[in-house]
């Protein structure tokens, strides 16, 4: 039942950048700061209820306009809450899966909202933890040991160092190991030639026998190429994300490749499962409650997954901490989550916004936070600190292409690349 003080007095979306490595991938390489957008939905009792989402310009003004719709609507309404985002940004934002940046942004804050009155998690909310702790896998990158001095900036290095070669990969993978106890592993590639990124692959085999590992080079490769590639490391990697692509594309290589295909590109929105299904072009679905539309949005995704037989893991993004809460409370509801979840928190987490002590990677896994809602609290100091950061960079959204570029001019973006 709707009372006065469960009813939403204003949405707060603040936009934020953070310190991030040069992390390349088979667009270019991470620029030194990533953006993202903090939001505090306000109630009329004053309860807060916190969500993430990417940053920049379209965000911003998306997040805008549902901030304005969702004035005095019930935070317990979520439905309705939800159709009302649609109905602010259709017709001028068509698909669904970039309506669902918006939707679960704001959802995810509702939930947190909910859980506050209650005085119950979120995941409680999502219908009860099956696990304690969510398990998640180091997330490798062939990396600059620094992003170099360019137009009057210094050159900004990091602890990580260097990693160009399968040597590099391997140390790093040990680092994470050493860290955060991580017992499964997964190469973002797309970024040299296939033939040294298998060389890649079979070295982490090698140095960490029988651990699963996971290659994802972007959609880098043509059909031909990821046949080659799934061939040359059968029996190597637990799937292949992301070879080639469309679901055409996944679909011929799904023919003859002997390990599953997984993909959080050619299926990211609801209208995509129905052809990725009668073409069986996808083994195993990374999902994303940013841009599928929320927490609860997830949940029945995955019972979708379920009933084709479909496996389960999860898609990651530059974070910090509200989505990895997020991302850990709705897995942590998943029976059928398959394999470890992607998390790029070790490369974030240092400019987190949330105050530190509930979320920890440890043993290669994040427990559960008991909430109430997601269980963090938000750390203001660090949060205008960054908005602050946001504001003196003029950056208006994410270009690893551009970046690139102004680093080696000759760079070409080119999908497929061999």
């Amino acid at each position: 039942m709707t009372t006065p003080d469960s009813r939403i007095r204003e949405l707060i979306v603040t936009p934020i950048a953070f310190r991030d490595p040069p992390l390349l991938n088979s667009s270019g390489v991470h620029e030194p700061l990533a953006l993202r957008l903090i939001l505090q939905l306000v109630l009329e009792d004053g309860t807060v209820g916190l969500g993430e989402s990417t940053g920049g310009d379209i965000r911003i003004e998306r997040l805008g306009a549902a901030a304005r719709a969702v004035v005095g609507m019930d935070v317990f309404d979520t439905t309705a809450v939800a159709a009302a985002i649609d109905s602010v940004l259709l017709p001028t934002v068509p698909s669904s899966h970039e309506r669902g940046w918006t939707t679960s942004a704001v959802e995810v804050a509702c939930l947190d909202a909910q859980g506050k009155l209650l005085g119950r998690s979120v995941s409680d909310l999502l219908g009860g933890a099956v696990r304690d702790a969510v398990p998640f896998a180091a997330y490798l990158f062939y990396k600059w040991a620094e992003h170099p001095a360019l137009d009057g900036r210094p050159a900004v290095g990091d602890e990580w160092g260097e990693a160009l070669d399968p040597a590099g990969i391997v140390e790093q993978a040990r680092l994470m190991r050493q860290r955060y106890g991580f017992s499964s592993f997964k190469l973002k590639g797309g970024v040299f030639p296939p033939d040294e990124e298998i060389a890649a692959m079979r070295a982490l085999a090698e140095a960490f026998p029988g651990q699963p590992l996971r290659l994802d080079p972007n959609t880098a490769w043509t059909v031909e190429t990821s046949q080659y590639v799934a061939r040359e490391l059968d029996g190597c990697l637990e799937y292949l994300e992301d070879p080639t692509p469309t679901i055409p594309g996944m679909a011929e290589v799904a023919k003859t490749s002997p390990m599953p295909l997984a993909t959080n590109m050619c299926v990211v929105a609801w209208e995509q499962l129905k052809p990725a299904v009668e073409q069986d072009a996808i083994q195993v679905l990374l999902t994303d409650h940013h841009y599928w539309g929320g927490l609860r949005r997830t949940r029945e995704l995955a019972a979708v997954c379920e009933a084709f037989g479909i496996g389960l893991s999860m898609h990651s993004n530059s974070h910090l901490g509200i989505s990895l809460a997020a991302m850990t409370h709705v897995a942590a509801a998943i029976p059928n989550l398959d394999t470890s979840c992607d998390t790029h928190y070790p490369w974030n987490f240092a400019d987190d916004v949330i105050v530190p002590g509930v979320l920890e990677l440890r043993d290669g896994a994040v427990e559960v936070p008991a909430g109430p809602g997601l269980g963090v609290e938000l750390d203001h100091d660090a949060l205008e600190r960054l908005h602050r950061v946001y504001l003196d960079s003029g950056m208006k959204g994410r270009d690893d292409t551009g970046y690139m570029r102004r680093v080696h001019p000759e760079y070409e973006f080119k999908l497929p690349r061999w």
